[in-house]
């Protein structure tokens, strides 16, 4: 791994000083705060605080708040209490203390012994995720517990021939199925099939079981055997027969992003060198193949799978968490030509439509839900290169967010960013991911970037909570 540190400090000294508001400053010991970031730590913190008491009143013990018609809505049958837990690291990190706490105590009370089938990868990234970045913070036995439960019910998805795992599983039955139980749920996308290093190994180092991670280092290996002769997975894999089914396409968007996310952050923790060695060979296919430069700009387009060619210029913003994987990963100019192309489009809309062919500069999927990877990608830019343009684009998002998402209750998404149009829906990553983004964006070093790492969902979690020594025994991983 490149020593960020070295060349954020390299970077700073040659860094100009032209913002409205001096981020110079940001993370100089001895220097004095600058009163207007400050001010918009504040203001974020007030506003996630005002829009957490909304969900409160209108969907507490439910799994998403509808902001608009003052209403909740459950993923499933049974809810899981998702939008809670997914909170709970944001509101710790900003202090909410007591808040967090009654977080803590709700998920202590609560049952997953439900007969009820969950999508796998979703209650991995935001409740697992969660629990175990609850535990990091409180070092309650209970909770550690109550995660390992919680990754014991969705083990048995694994249990496939290729140790991909199915799509869904009943939390009480250990069955497999498709969504909501409905049919065999056995083809999934590569994300759905490999995103489980991240919180599987961090199971695995509280606990000391391996079995964990060793699922999903297997899910991973699996999909990453059966890339193209040219070197790339598909989109779509069938978790029986292993083999590629669908569009035969690949590309960075959701379906595939975290696959990629979490090859390089289980890594920085986990230095599993099969794992290095997969991302490294899967970092130059990307930019090998994915890469587009097109009219002065830097995408990361869609390709066949098997041939490389460029199949149609279109992204999704889901695909705007790169730069940050870029930057962290040490390949910091490749990801401010990228961040630039992200801000280019944002600027069109004052938000980014989930999808846009950029070849024919035309919308493809106009909703827009508060979505955080463009902000988290200004995030790390920031803190790695010292720039002052990345803490004009944290301001300048914010502002936009709260001129066309903010309402009397919460925030709202915008069901098209042409017209604005607002849409009775708030993720629960708006608590997780997006607010926790902008209140450590604004920190001016109080939440130290170099010492933490995070998951797909913003769950939080310091470096120096795992011993790299320790991990190959407690992960069952070698060291060459």
């Amino acid at each position: 791994m490149k020593n960020i540190v070295l060349k954020a400090l390299v970077v700073l000294s040659f860094v100009s000083c032209k913002s409205e508001v001096n981020s110079s400053k940001v993370g100089t010991p001895g220097k004095e705060k600058d009163s207007a970031i400050t001010a918009l730590q504040a203001e974020i913190k007030a506003e996630t605080l005002r829009s957490w008491n909304d969900y409160r009143t209108y969907a507490w013990g439910h799994d998403v708040l509808l902001p608009l018609s003052k209403k909740s809505f459950d993923w499933y049958e049974h809810s899981l209490g998702i939008s809670p837990i997914d909170a709970y690291s944001t509101l710790k990190v900003m202090g909410l203390d007591k808040e967090a706490k009654e977080i803590e105590d709700y998920a202590l009370a609560m049952d997953f012994d439900k007969d009820q089938y969950v999508q796998v990868f979703e209650v991995n990234i935001r409740i697992l995720g969660g629990l175990l970045s609850m535990y990091h913070y409180t070092r309650n036995e209970a909770i550690l517990e109550k995660a390992r439960d919680f990754g014991d019910r969705i083990l048995p998805a694994f249990d496939s021939p290729t140790g991909i795992p199915f799509h869904s599983v009943n939390l009480r039955t250990g069955k497999t199925g498709g969504n909501h139980g409905e049919g065999k749920g056995d083809v999934v996308n590569v994300a759905q099939a490999a995103t489980y290093l991240f919180e599987f190994g961090i199971l695995s180092y509280y606990t000391k079981d391996p079995k964990y991670y060793q699922a999903a280092k297997g899910a991973t290996k699996a999909v990453f055997e059966r890339k193209s002769e040219i070197g790339l997975p598909g989109e779509n894999i069938n978790v029986v027969t292993g083999e590629w089914e669908g569009t035969q396409w690949h590309h960075l968007q959701a379906g595939v992003d975290a696959y990629y996310e979490y090859m390089y952050k289980s890594y920085m923790i986990f230095p599993d060198p099969e794992i290095k060695e997969i991302w490294d060979y899967s970092l130059d296919k990307i930019n090998t193949y994915l890469l587009d430069e097109y009219k002065g700009r830097t995408f990361y387009t869609i390709v066949d799978m098997h041939t490389g060619e460029n199949l149609k210029r279109s992204v999704s913003l889901y695909d705007a968490f790169w730069p940050a994987i870029q930057a962290v990963s040490g390949d910091v100019e490749a990801a401010e030509k990228s961040e630039a192309t992200w801000d280019w489009l944002w600027d069109k809309y004052e938000m980014l439509p989930t999808r846009y062919h950029y070849g024919k500069d035309t919308v493809e999927y106009a909703n827009f839900e508060i979505n955080p990877e463009i902000i988290e990608s200004a995030y790390y830019l920031h803190e790695i290169t010292g720039k002052d343009e990345y803490m004009d684009m944290l301001q300048k998002y914010w502002r936009d967010i709260k001129k066309h998402c903010k309402g009397e209750v919460a925030f709202h998404s915008i069901n098209d960013v042409r017209t604005k149009e607002p849409k009775d829906y708030l993720a629960t990553y708006f608590f997780a991911e997006t607010m926790k983004y902008f209140y450590i964006g604004f920190s001016q070093g109080d939440f130290v970037f170099e010492d933490h790492v995070f998951n797909t969902e913003a769950h939080t979690f310091k470096k120096s909570d795992f011993d790299a020594e320790q991990a190959p025994e407690r992960l069952g991983y070698q060291v060459k």
